[in-house]
């Protein structure tokens, strides 16, 4: 097959752009599902993490039913789901069906995550990884920016429901799309030799579950923020429309940041300091925006700088898996993600009723920031030791060589 791996990357991050935009109906809608349903923030945080659920138990399992069937069947099975839990959501005269469709919608989505970021690897290993990956995961943040600005005034103009159907119909287009073009690259096993056996050395489980709570924590911080900030904003005496409005202009951001900070980091060959700094600068904006008079300079700050540790932490599995263990890893690493994002939100919007204070779940963000820090230099730690045997016939990831470097087998371990 042609190496047509660039249209293959462009039609997985459709894809990935609806899961995100039917993730974010629920946070874009939550004033009007806490009136509709008679809820509390607490379970509409819950609502929210209710998508990643699944995540916990069957991110591991849809790793492997990939590794046996083939990316392309389980993505058409994701989306499938997906398509089914909207339109359910869009019918449902209660909370309870509500959340049985977002339950069903997040089982697909596992399976759609876990085989996209598999796919890139398996489309770009040994070749642009990092900035593939950079431009997988703006996906994204590009859906969470079309919700925030779009679903609010759809939502009044035709209803809650209309935007559940869009949505579900969004995702049915992308099914029919990966049915007729997608197919996997030359040289992948067939899917009658492929297996359900677990391939993971001790280093890899250890690793990649690291890398996992990282990307989890990162991930509910940036969920918290968009979720709540426009409710914080409208006690500063913007409109519910005006808010969500400012508060997309994040995602808009990351938009560009994260692959102009991801290839930065490829060519210069210091992905620490872009992860660091982002982790750290991004929860002092943060703390900043709801606690001090200076709020725009916060919140461009943290614009300019959420997203740099975003797709580096993305090509943190690559480092610790070969080739032959990389569905079944994702898995693994999909499965500490879903766990912290099926918990965390809700903790957030617990947080907003306890403290009775819409600045609760921000500064809740702030947290979660320094404790995906405190992830990576875990993972970094871990690297190190030399009681951890690396697994055969690993590959770091290999960035391009910075100018004057001495050493061309630098990797994105970047010490």
């Amino acid at each position: 097959m042609k190496d047509n791996r660039w249209m293959i990357l462009a039609l997985i991050f459709l894809a990935r752009t609806t899961m995100a935009l039917q993730f974010q109906t629920v946070g874009s809608l939550g004033p009007d599902l806490v009136g509709l349903f008679a809820i509390d923030h607490g379970a509409l945080g819950s609502l929210i993490g209710l998508y990643m659920l699944p995540g916990i138990v069957m991110s591991l399992p849809g790793g492997l039913l990939g590794q046996r069937f083939g990316s392309r069947h389980a993505v058409m099975a994701g989306l499938a789901l997906m398509a089914l839990g909207g339109i359910m959501m869009g019918f449902a005269s209660s909370v309870v069906g509500f959340a049985a469709g977002r339950l069903i919608s997040g089982v697909g989505a596992v399976l759609l995550n876990v085989m996209l970021t598999r796919i890139v690897a398996d489309w770009f290993g040994g070749r642009e990884i990092v900035t593939a990956m950079a431009l997988l995961v703006v996906s994204w943040p590009l859906g969470i920016g079309f919700g925030l600005m779009a679903f609010v005034p759809l939502a009044t103009a035709a209803g809650w429901a209309a935007v559940m159907h869009t949505t579900a119909g969004a995702v049915l287009v992308c099914l029919a799309l990966i049915a007729f073009v997608y197919r996997d690259p030359q040289g992948l096993a067939p899917a009658g030799i492929r297996t359900l056996a677990l391939r993971l050395t001790a280093r890899e489980w250890l690793l990649v579950s690291i890398a996992g709570l990282i990307w989890g924590t990162y991930n509910a911080a940036y969920i918290a923020f968009v979720s709540f900030a426009p409710e914080f904003l409208a006690t500063l005496g913007f409109s519910l429309a005006q808010a969500s409005s400012v508060t997309s202009l994040i995602s808009w951001s990351l938009i560009a940041s994260i692959p102009i900070s991801g290839m930065l980091a490829e060519r210069l060959n210091v992905p620490n300091l872009f992860m660091i700094g982002g982790f750290l600068v991004s929860a002092a904006a943060i703390a900043a925006f709801v606690s001090t008079s200076a709020t725009v300079p916060a919140f461009i700050s943290l614009v300019l700088v959420v997203g740099l540790p975003a797709a580096l932490i993305m090509a943190l599995p690559a480092e610790a898996l070969r080739p032959e263990a990389r569905a079944s890893g994702m898995g693994v690493f999909y499965t500490v993600f879903y766990l912290w994002m099926a918990i965390l939100p809700g903790f957030a919007g617990a947080a907003r009723d306890l403290a009775r204070s819409p600045a609760a779940p921000l500064l809740f963000a702030a947290a979660m920031l320094l404790a995906a820090l405190a992830g990576l230099l875990t993972f970094r730690a871990v690297q190190r030791t030399a009681g951890v045997a690396a697994a055969p016939g690993s590959e770091p990831v290999r960035l391009r060589r910075p100018i004057g470097a001495a050493d061309p087998s630098q990797t994105l371990r970047g010490d």
